[in-house]
């Protein structure tokens, strides 16, 4: 190789890595700076919003708690309420409580005209306020951090990252490699004889691509009034972080906890919220973890770039070798080149056959010597599993599925807030679960995962329904005799299409649909099935009945289709049975069960079945949502669909004392003993829900 042509390529690089270096060391300087946090207050540092708060006590960076704590704010400040029917935060349900509120800045308004267009009957259940589309989704979310940005902007608590003046110094810096790049291409022509005006095309092209790098945006930083608005909020944080149970706050806890459960949210001192609570802005690069004993977020980081991430030992040996043998093979060979090409391009050929030559060169040498190092050094690693999702799969042809081949596994180990997700074969993910303890043995530079054992079992709350075996039912039928024959034939006196809306299967479909079948029938709210709170207008058709069970499609103009089943009696007991395999639904009628297109649960002696039969995505949130509403809209044969418990009631007393109660009895394993307040609010539970707002307050609560 030439020595000359080494200098030359030496003078664009210097070029270019002293801008590089500029670049980086802007980046180093205009960081946000951590915050010291003052002593722990159960005061509110100022006026500023949760969302806010949560920007600049998360080192100035938007993440969904911004979204989260808004939505919980706005139910503080009784724009909404929040109701849980059961014990199961995943139950609870958002209600518009002002149509018109006042008061709202930008992103409050965003958020709640986001809740008022889901809601019927004003309420909608907290786990549908996902968005179905990922790019509406991503839209949606880059506006409303847009709106949040502005505000902080106006407070003066945000600037940012890059100035204008850092920018434009960067923008002319750039000319600098742009002003060797050309030099060196100049040197290089002039020696070998090409077209000197290629140089200048070369360096203007450089300054272009340098001058884009610096505008763009980089984020935001401090500024020394929002350094000193978040050590305030970070003394409520430490506060709120101390205390033993509030991290386990549900949503509605914002009843008792008001604006103290909002900015908690912001802050990152609510797991549960955060659980809980999707706008559709679900973020696998910030995972909960509890390994160590204590709840924290985990920054977890993807690889997929380099191609020997997840690779096997032997694959990047074979490649790094094939590289090399074609390095070698074009060093030998290189004079055919040159044979066939023209004398005016001599040049560019010599160029682009030691680029040829070099880039085998340095991938083959540098893959091996990886793969020998990484063989030689695995490492063993024990943590829980934060996230674990399909990354690369197998095509088996065009009518078979394809088959996963690699997971990404996150596993935090407990040393650090951040980590990288290992490339797990799928064949071992199978093995594990999400919060499962493992110790895992892998390659640090491939970050292939050798062998994993699962030392404990995730510590997730698994909700069981008693079982009846298709036999005993059977054996139950034919002793009934005459009774039981007649409730397996007699028809139903509710109507699947008086439990559900063209509106609201349209909502679950994503479009427009029509209700086939023949002759209209009664509407939500109207007949038999009206009962259960009914409401939401009329539904528009009739369907089709079969002895006990009655059918409703709806259907829309590309073929796709909701079908509401409801089954009585008997069979509705064989119906039932035969979905038990399916994920159980919480706070849904007496027992519920969903699993990919289909939802269906129990209520008494009738079953309701909703399946959605399309080619496209599956919305379950939604499918369950719906089959909410129609079981709400069953005959009343008991407590109503959606107002408090007991169990409601005594939760609200716990928190109470858990705020009043700075030792955390309770959560030491002392539980309160049957106060005057539990027993009146036991007696109350029966109420309409404003009675048990004034029967709480009346406890003291």
């Amino acid at each position: 190789m030439d020595p000359r042509f080494l200098v030359e390529a030496a003078i664009a690089l210097a070029g270019l890595g002293a801008w590089l270096a500029a670049f980086g060391g802007a980046l180093l300087v205009t960081r946000p700076r951590p915050v010291a946090a003052p002593p722990p207050t159960q005061d509110f540092g100022g006026s500023e919003s949760p969302a806010v708060v949560s920007m600049i006590t998360g080192r100035w960076e938007l993440t969904e708690d911004a979204a989260e704590s808004t939505l919980i704010d706005l139910a503080a400040r009784r724009v909404l309420e929040f109701r849980q029917p059961g014990n199961d935060p995943l139950q609870t349900t958002v209600h518009v409580r002002e149509a018109a509120p006042s008061g709202l800045n930008a992103y409050e308004t965003m958020i709640f005209e986001r809740i008022k267009a889901l809601a019927m009957g004003g309420m909608v259940p907290l786990t549908a306020l996902t968005f179905r589309d990922e790019a509406q989704a991503a839209g949606w979310t880059k506006r409303l951090n847009a709106a949040i940005v502005a505000d902080a902007r106006s407070r003066g608590l945000s600037q940012r990252r890059f100035s204008k003046p850092v920018v434009t110094a960067l923008s002319v810096f750039a000319l600098v490699p742009a002003f060797a790049l050309t030099l060196a291409a100049l040197l290089y022509n002039r020696r070998t004889g090409g077209d000197s005006g290629v140089s200048f095309v070369l360096g203007i092209f450089l300054w272009f691509a340098l001058f884009y790098v610096a505008g763009k945006s980089r984020g935001e930083r401090d500024t020394p009034a929002g350094r000193q608005a978040a050590a305030r909020w970070l003394g409520l944080k430490a506060y709120l972080r101390a205390h033993e149970s509030f991290a386990d706050l549900p949503p509605a806890a914002v009843t008792v906890w008001d604006r103290y459960l909002s900015y908690g949210d912001a802050v990152g001192a609510t797991r549960v919220c955060a659980a809980v609570i999707d706008l559709g802005m679900g973020n696998r690069n910030k995972v909960w973890s509890s390994f160590g004993g204590t709840w924290h977020r985990v920054k977890v980081k993807y690889p997929s770039v380099f191609p020997r991430y997840g690779q096997t030992a032997l694959r990047l040996a074979l490649k790094s070798v094939a590289a090399l043998v074609i390095a070698a093979l074009i060093t030998r060979y290189n004079a055919i080149a040159f044979d066939f090409a023209p004398d005016s391009v001599t040049s560019w050929v010599a160029l682009a056959v030691r680029i040829l030559i070099l880039w085998p060169l340095l991938y083959g040498g540098y893959t091996l010597l990886g793969t020998l190092v990484d063989v030689l050094t695995p490492v063993t690693v024990t943590g829980e599993v934060l996230w674990l999702q399909t990354w690369k799969t197998r095509s088996q042809g065009e009518d078979e599925p394809s088959i996963p081949v690699l997971h990404h596994l996150a596993v935090d180990a407990g040393v650090t807030d951040r980590t990288v997700a290992w490339a797990c074969p799928s064949e071992i993910a199978a093995k594990c679960d999400v919060g499962d303890i493992v110790t895992l043995t892998a390659r640090r530079w491939t970050r292939r995962v050798l062998s994993l054992q699962v030392d404990a079992g995730a510590r997730t709350r698994r909700q069981t329904y008693g079982d009846e075996k298709t036999d005993a039912l059977i054996l139950n039928a034919m002793n009934a005799g005459a009774p039981a024959l007649a409730t397996a034939v007699h028809p139903t006196t509710v109507t699947a299409s008086s439990l559900v809306t063209a509106e609201e299967a349209g909502r679950v479909l994503g479009r427009q649909v029509t209700l086939a079948g023949p002759g209209p029938g009664p509407g939500p709210g109207d007949g038999g099935g009206g009962g259960g709170g009914g409401g939401g207008g009329g539904g528009g058709g009739g369907g089709v009945a079969i002895g006990p069970m009655t059918l409703a499609e709806y259907v829309a103009a590309d073929r796709s289709a909701l079908l509401v089943t409801v089954v009585t009696g008997t069979a509705a007991r064989f119906a039932i049975r035969t979905h038990r395999g399916g994920t159980p639904v919480p706070g849904v009628g007496e027992e519920a069960f969903a699993s990919g297109r289909w939802a269906v649960a129990r209520r008494g002696e009738t079953v309701i079945k909703l399946e959605q039969r399309t080619s496209g995505t599956i919305h379950q949130p939604y499918l369950v949502w719906l089959l909410g509403l129609a079981v709400a809209r069953l005959p009343r044969g008991g407590a109503s669909f959606g107002r408090p418990t007991a169990l409601t009631c005594a939760a609200a007393l716990r928190w109470s004392c858990a705020c009043s109660d700075p030792r955390g009895g309770a959560s030491r394993g002392r539980s309160p003993g049957p106060t005057p307040a539990v027993t009146f609010c036991t007696v109350v539970h029966l109420l309409r829900p404003a009675r048990l707002r004034f029967a709480l307050s009346f406890a003291g609560l």
